[in-house]
């Protein structure tokens, strides 16, 4: 193969979108971001299996905000961040949820609640890990965070 074939080739991988069915993770070439979305469909695919119901994926608030999953587990609604790690060499993925993202995943909340005009419902923030090792770990850390006290909607 000469050159000009072998670079379109890597180009043409690098581009592609990740399917979200694949078994395995994308290659490292391709980035945290197509791990990322990989990560978030085993963790909904995942949740379904036990029963959840996926609301939206990777909802973002007006002004700022973010949600990777807003679900229901039976009677609470759950707000989740979903962090990806092909392995836990450097740490666990519930570690990457820091002050600053805890405060981003809750301005998008409180707009989702915001917009539900329900302030009596039952809520909670979740952090699911997935270690994309073999075979693939998926971790629910329920109330992994709070609102701070007070907070009003």
């Amino acid at each position: 193969m000469d050159l000009a074939h072998s670079i379109a080739s890597v180009l043409r991988r690098l581009t592609s979108p990740v399917s979200i069915f694949d078994r395995n993770p994308p290659e490292a070439a391709l980035g945290h971001l197509a791990l990322g979305t990989w990560g978030e469909e085993r963790a909904a695919r995942h949740l379904k299996r036990h029963g959840w119901k996926i609301l939206r994926r990777n909802f973002r608030a007006p002004g700022g905000g973010e949600v990777d999953l807003v679900c229901r587990d039976r009677n609470t609604l759950v707000f989740a961040e979903v962090k990806t790690r092909r392995s836990e060499e450097m740490g666990r993925p519930l570690d990457a949820v820091d002050r600053k993202k805890q405060r981003l995943i809750r301005q998008g909340a409180l707009y989702w609640l915001r917009l539900l005009e329900m302030p009596d419902i039952t809520f909670r923030f979740d952090v699911i890990e997935v270690v994309a090792a073999d075979p693939v770990e998926i971790r629910v850390i329920e109330s992994a965070f709070t609102l701070p006290d007070p907070l009003r909607y």
